[in-house]
């Protein structure tokens, strides 16, 4: 299964494709998530699930990105769906880090598209003061530069409440995440869907759904040091792994992980 570029996004399509995933990764890593993102959404498409993971550069227009990534979306899309999937149905999940949380989020809640769910993964809702690293630092030498985010945090969360349509939801925060906000964006799902909205608290940091996933070929005979090698991988990448699976397990309840 390789890599394609179809319309600005990079797409996996496993053999038999059981539903189909919107990714769309964090701001200073979102340029090339085939890459940064590459273990976690080549895991994915192992499971059964189309990826199209829509790469973005940060500005400040975040609702300008928002309608850009779902455009880009829409047109992979209808080629896979014309040339690969020959018109079959698929649920869609949107999947976000991040502030590709925020994205989703308001793709949601500006576009209305059609998701079965989203899984929000550490969500980010900063003002620009605090997530753009020397903010503070320039704007005091340049008072015009003293700008926000386009909607705002406060704007964000606004549109969430009054117009954000997708029921069933799941939000995921780590234990080592100082930059996260889920907790803010859980009490807003619970206001608008309470029965249908799930928070899963995994040990891990806010880059933890990067991580790179090490792969241990054993020999033709198993070996004090295979057992040793996968032992390692287990731990290294216990909350990387325990991530996927929770993911997994909620797209797909009956997934054999």
């Amino acid at each position: 299964m390789d890599w394609q570029e179809i319309s600005g996004n990079w797409v996996l399509v496993p053999p038999r494709p059981t539903a189909i995933v919107h990714f769309l990764g964090g701001a200073f890593v979102a340029a090339a998530p085939q890459v940064t993102y590459r273990a976690l959404l080549e895991f994915l498409a192992d499971q059964g699930y189309v990826v199209v993971a829509t790469p973005f550069v940060n500005t400040f227009d975040h609702e300008a990105i928002a309608r850009q990534v779902a455009r880009a979306f829409e047109q992979t899309l209808d080629y896979l769906q014309s040339r690969v999937l020959k018109r079959r149905y698929l649920p869609i999940y949107g999947v976000g880090h991040s502030m590709g949380c925020k994205l989703h989020l308001l793709i949601g809640s500006m576009l209305q598209s059609e998701r079965a769910g989203n899984v929000f993964v550490s969500f980010n809702n900063f003002p620009a003061r605090r997530s753009i690293p020397f903010f503070e630092q320039f704007s005091q030498f340049a008072p015009a530069f003293d700008v926000e985010f386009t909607p705002s945090p406060l704007e964000t969360f606004r549109l969430i409440e009054r117009h954000y349509p997708i029921r069933r939801n799941l939000l995921v925060q780590f234990t080592a995440d100082d930059i996260d906000q889920t907790g803010s964006l859980m009490e807003v799902m619970l206001r608008r869907f309470p029965d249908l909205t799930t928070l899963q608290t995994l040990k891990g940091n806010h880059l933890t759904p990067l991580g790179q996933d090490l792969k241990w070929q054993a020999g033709s005979a198993f070996t004090p040091l295979d057992a040793i090698g996968q032992f390692m991988r287990q731990e290294v990448f216990k909350d990387f792994n325990h991530l996927k699976r929770t993911m997994l397990l909620w797209m797909n309840p009956l997934a054999n992980v």
